[in-house]
């Protein structure tokens, strides 16, 4: 399965066309639904639903975002068809939500209870059937992609480890090459032979070539990977590859040039910056008024249950690592770090109180933190802002630590979404991957597809301590 960057971020073309499809199959059950509750009289559907194929494609798209919002287009999504089902429902009622919101402000879009009701009976069923289609297509020989494998060593090994099929999903790797003096460090049946060279073999069983030799010089068949590429064969090496699949930088392998030489890094373009900023304030003050009853009755709870400070404020490292003092509904007894020593958050922890446990859970505590967005500190999105106590030892321990600070830290990111709350310096390396990832490939669009899935984020509580 090919991908496509589109702007800089790599979608697969599966998902891309299952996206399609389902975009096709909402607006074909709105428009059946329109005309079953009309007993299929064109004359009256015309006259009771108005226009109906740009009012089908709204709620179409309002359907769709829904799903995108929980996680259904999700590359690793590891859920059976019934936790599909589950989560299609609960994007069908946030779509009825915000369906009825538009009808209510903007009455041309208006279908009616009966005509929207009959549609989604007739999607859900006919999206589980596209699914089912979809990934049984996925899993056929002829669709997938055939990788194959320059290098056999340390550096191969780190793809031998996609066992899951998720991992998988769209792709075989056909074998691994040794090359040089290596040694080989995956599964004897999965080494491949070229007695006639690599030309030859991979034209005939190879889509992509993958080069993750531990010691290039000398050892790369420079010229016949050159006729590969030619003849239509992708040629990447290892990092690209592993950024493409996971979304992810693995810094254990990254050298400097390759920062250097890759396409990315165009954050502190002028237009980026200004537009960035112009939707961070636009959107902080509508967040505001729309969260500002949440955030009230968070703060009467907070203060009812101990009597104690409703905002717990810390200094936190921003862009380009300058400290600033952000601001969350208090979580945590007032005595939390009475020995004066920094801790990480761990699981079910003892500090937290009863209404911090919920807060937490579904990210209320971090509402306030809109405030440091109108203030210029954050940013919606970006990686989270780490404390200067900890970040010293990172600093020192985690290659490109630093490359994180290039942007402003967010109140959501690429690295919330993809990876749970991180307590440790280990999983403040996997976080590091995916903020570097996000670094490197920012743009607007990025931005808009990370605040949708973060919806995913809070309605399954991910990650939260």
């Amino acid at each position: 399965m090919r991908t496509i960057p589109l702007f800089q971020h790599h979608i697969k073309t599966g998902f891309l066309v299952l996206g399609l499809v389902e975009l096709m199959v909402l607006v074909v059950s709105v428009a059946t639904a329109a005309y079953a509750r009309f007993q299929w009289d064109a004359l009256a559907v015309a006259e009771n639903a108005g226009p109906l194929l740009p009012k089908a494609l709204f709620a179409a798209l309002v359907l769709q975002v829904s799903m995108v919002a929980t996680g259904l287009y999700q590359r690793h999504l590891r859920d059976g068809y019934g936790g599909i089902s589950r989560r299609l429902l609960i994007a069908f009622m946030i779509s009825l939500i915000f369906l009825t919101m538009a009808f209510y402000s903007l009455p041309e879009l208006y279908l009616g209870r009966g005509i929207l009701g009959i549609s989604l009976v007739i999607a859900f069923p006919s999206l589980l059937a596209t699914r089912v289609i979809f990934f049984s297509l996925m899993r056929t020989q002829g669709i997938r992609r055939r990788v194959l494998v320059l290098g056999a060593g340390q550096a191969a090994e780190v793809l031998s480890r996609f066992r899951r099929e998720t991992d998988r999903l769209g792709k075989d790797i056909v074998g691994y090459v040794p090359m040089g003096e290596e040694a080989p460090r995956v599964e004897a049946d999965q080494l491949v032979e070229l007695p006639n060279g690599l030309s030859p073999y991979a034209l005939r069983n190879v889509d992509e070539i993958v080069v993750a030799v531990d010691e290039r010089r000398n050892v790369l068949p420079v010229r016949e990977l050159l006729e590969c590429r030619i003849r239509g064969i992708e040629v990447v090496d290892l990092l690209t590859f592993l950024e493409r699949e996971t979304g992810k930088v693995k810094v254990d392998l990254a050298q400097p040039s390759w920062f250097t030489y890759s396409p990315g890094f165009f954050y502190r373009g002028l237009f980026h910056r200004f537009f960035k900023r112009a939707i961070d304030l636009v959107g902080a003050l509508t967040f505001l008024v729309l969260a500002a009853p949440v955030m009230a009755i968070t703060a009467l709870a907070i203060w009812l249950e101990d009597r104690g400070p409703i905002f717990y404020r810390q200094t936190r490292a921003g862009e380009d690592g300058r400290p600033f003092r952000l601001i969350k509904f208090r979580s945590m007894r007032t005595d939390a770090e009475k020995l004066g020593v920094p801790q990480w958050a761990a699981e079910n922890d003892p500090r937290v109180t009863r209404v911090g446990a919920v807060i937490r859970k579904y990210r209320i505590d971090e509402l306030p933190q809109v405030l440091n967005i109108l203030r210029g500190d954050m940013s919606f999105v970006g990686p989270r802002p780490e404390r200067p106590e900890f970040e010293e030892d990172l600093l020192e321990k985690l290659p490109y630590y630093a490359e994180r600070h290039r942007v402003k830290p967010g109140l959501t990111g690429w690295a919330q979404i993809c990876y749970p709350y991180g307590a440790s310096r280990e999983d403040a390396l996997e976080k590091l991957q995916y903020d570097l990832y996000y670094v490197k490939n920012f743009s607007l669009f990025l931005d808009l597809m990370i605040l949708i899935h973060t919806a995913e984020v809070v309605l399954w509580g991910k990650g939260a301590r």
